[in-house]
């Protein structure tokens, strides 16, 4: 099993925005391109890719903590849930993402890795930018 360690900068962001962006079914699907079936209750399941993905929220602190189990359709029965840490913090006039994914099976560890970055950071830093006020001329 692996453990997935990632911090990511968000610039001129809120950790709110970043909670939403992930807890909130609409945008989370608009992010990713795919179905979400997403709940901010504790104790509710999810499914996410289009039931690719899915798990239960354990502990939600909004703008501060996602702590989530999560699979995917494609591991085999006998892997466990993995254990998916979301912490969101302000620093400055940025949000920092700090995420671990724990028990991740070997074999699974790299296109999770990338994953996270190429479907979820890079979109969301994409959605951001866009969000900002434009400059009058």
């Amino acid at each position: 099993m692996k453990t997935l360690t990632q911090k990511v900068v968000f610039k001129n962001a809120t950790p709110e925005q970043l909670y939403d962006m992930y807890m909130d079914a609409k945008l989370h699907a608009m992010l990713t391109g795919d179905g979400a079936k997403i709940s901010k209750k504790e104790g509710s399941s999810y499914r996410v890719y289009g039931d690719f993905i899915s798990g239960k929220n354990h502990q939600l602190i909004p703008g501060k903590l996602i702590v989530q189990s999560w699979r995917a359709s494609d591991w085999k029965k006998s892997d466990l849930d993995s254990i998916f840490i979301l912490q969101l913090e302000k620093k400055g006039n940025d949000a920092v993402l700090n995420m671990v994914h724990a028990n991740i099976p070997d074999d699974q560890a790299e296109g999770i890795k990338s994953g996270w970055t190429d479907f979820y950071w890079t979109p969301w830093k994409a959605f951001l930018a866009e969000q900002k006020p434009k400059k009058k001329k």
